[in-house]
């Protein structure tokens, strides 16, 4: 009997004192205080979420949507740390454990918190969209929407880690200002990231160009796709992606054909020599009227120079300039367009009675280097005459006098 007594002592003790010093039924009720958040977190997922997603889909406007998309990871999260919680409290922990608990469970707050702010940025950018466009700055908008965003999630996430390592006493400060000469040289090596971060801060307060403009910097043209911290990328129109960095594209030259009022054609059309001065009238009147009575062409002369002059003597052409401006600016418009024009203008020159010009040249021979060639027996009789030189006797054959 004192055996079997003995036995359930041992029994009660490995009870009360299970885990970490922790009792049993203490444990048992920590784990279903958990079980029961975490049910309660299905229950969020499958009821709430859904009902609050209908209700957001019925508004006309696509922010609470947003809103509810990017709250729903960082609330179910919420329901397991809140389970945590409860059950460290209700299955009180050695003092040796219960401090590394704790600190877990203030860790797991802390990044619940900042990750629901991390994923608040996107949904409420349209603030930053609605604030330029307040200041009358429509088109920069989506640009400066989209570096903000970034900016404030890289804020959101550096403020997020340190927060969670200070909960550990990692003090952050200490360490830091403890690099020294390392701080340093990081410093001076971030140089190039500053100037790039300026730069590109440069580009969207100074509305050099924005997401989906063409543009040319460089040697590099194409169509602008993100504008980063650091870099912008741009796609050449032969689809390869080309990253230039914000500082070079602040500082140099940069020319953005997307804020074009209007598109130019400069031509310089060759005719003939022969061409009368009847014919070059005819010619130049008739390319005016139909560039002035044809609403492809901007000729108001408040906004563009239209130009069409007989221009110069080439050396094989007379020139016509032809100096206007399209109303469109899209490059596939354009061409047709100049399409056109070229077909019209070919009309007016042929009607005119005269020819479009090419490269030639004439050589003027006074004089032969070896003197005067004889003439092949077999066709004196037929082209002797036709054959000699101007000013040369013409000698015949033996028998043909």
């Amino acid at each position: 009997m004192d055996k079997v007594q003995a036995l359930w002592a041992e029994v009660r003790s490995v009870v009360e004192s299970a885990a970490f010093g922790v009792g049993l039924a203490e444990v048992l009720i920590g784990l279903a205080v958990l079980l029961v958040f975490v049910l309660l977190r299905g229950v969020f997922t499958r009821f709430v979420t859904r009902i609050l997603g209908r209700m957001a889909a019925r508004t006309s406007t696509p922010i609470d949507d947003k809103i509810v998309r990017a709250a729903e990871p960082p609330l179910q999260l919420a329901f397991i740390v809140a389970g945590l919680f409860f059950a460290i409290k209700i299955a009180p922990l050695p003092d040796d454990v219960l401090p590394f608990m704790v600190r877990v469970v203030r860790s797991l707050i802390a990044f619940t918190i900042f990750w629901a702010l991390y994923r608040f940025v996107t949904p409420f950018s349209f603030l930053i969209h609605k604030a330029v466009a307040v200041l009358g700055h429509h088109e920069l908008g989506s640009s400066l929407e989209d570096f903000f965003t970034k900016l404030a999630k890289f804020v959101i996430a550096c403020v997020g880690v340190v927060a969670i390592l200070e909960e550990w006493d990692f003090n952050v400060s200490a360490v830091l200002g403890g690099l020294g000469l390392i701080g340093m040289a990081v410093a001076f090596g971030a140089q190039s990231v500053i100037a790039n971060l300026f730069g590109g801060l440069i580009i969207l307060f100074d509305n050099l160009f924005e997401k989906g403009d063409w543009i040319r910097a460089g040697t590099v043209e194409g169509t602008v796709e993100e504008i980063g911290f650091r870099a912008t990328k741009i796609r050449r129109f032969d689809k390869a992606l080309t990253t230039m960095p914000n500082d070079k594209l602040s500082g140099d030259a940069v020319i953005n054909f997307s804020r074009m009022t209007n598109r130019r054609i400069y031509w310089k059309i060759g005719v003939e020599y022969r061409t009368t001065e009847t014919q070059l009238r005819e010619i130049v009147t008739g390319i005016h009227d139909y560039v002035f009575n044809t609403d492809d062409f901007e000729t108001d002369p408040k906004r563009v120079t239209t130009l069409i002059h007989v221009d110069s003597f080439n050396n094989s052409s007379i020139d016509i300039m032809l100096y206007c401006f399209t109303r469109t600016t899209n490059w596939g418009e354009w061409m047709k367009v100049k399409e056109q024009l070229t077909y019209e203008i070919k009309q007016i020159v042929e009607g005119a009675g005269t020819a479009f010009a090419f490269p030639s040249q004439s050589v003027y021979l006074e004089s032969l280097p070896f003197g005067t060639p004889e003439t092949f027996p077999a066709s004196a009789a037929a082209g002797a005459a036709t054959t000699a030189p101007a000013g040369a006797a013409t000698t015949a054959p033996a028998g043909d006098s």
